[in-house]
C-alpha cells in the first residue's frame, strides 16, 4: 500500500450540504477501490490563481489515503466526470 493525498477543489457556487456529499462521493470511490481513507483537510474557500470556468474563489479539500498502485488513476476517471469538482490532484507522498 502506498500514501496518496488528493486535493479537490469544489466549486464556490453549492451549498454546504452539497460540498459535504461531494467530498463523501471521493471517500466512497477511495473506498471503492480498496483505499483506506487516513485524514480530510477542509481548508475552506480560498481565492484561485485564474478564473477557471468564470469563477475566481472555490472550497479546497485535501484528503490523505493508503492505497495499490491501480486506484489513483481509477479515481481520477471517475474524478473527471464529478460535475461541481473544478480541479483535481491525486500525488503519492514520500515515507
Amino acid at each position: 500500500m502506498n500514501k496518496y493525498e488528493l486535493c479537490v477543489v469544489v466549486s464556490a457556487k453549492v451549498e454546504d450540504d452539497e460540498r459535504a456529499a461531494i467530498v463523501d462521493k471521493c471517500k466512497g470511490y477511495i473506498e471503492k477501490f480498496g483505499g483506506t481513507v487516513t485524514n480530510v483537510d477542509d481548508w475552506g474557500k480560498k481565492k484561485l490563481a485564474y478564473d477557471i470556468q468564470h469563477m475566481s474563489e472555490g472550497f479546497y479539500y485535501f484528503i490523505q489515503f493508503d492505497a495499490d498502485v491501480t486506484a489513483p488513476a481509477q479515481l481520477e476517471s471517475n474524478m473527471r466526470i464529478m460535475e461541481n469538482v473544478i480541479r483535481f490532484l491525486c500525488v503519492k507522498q514520500e515515507a
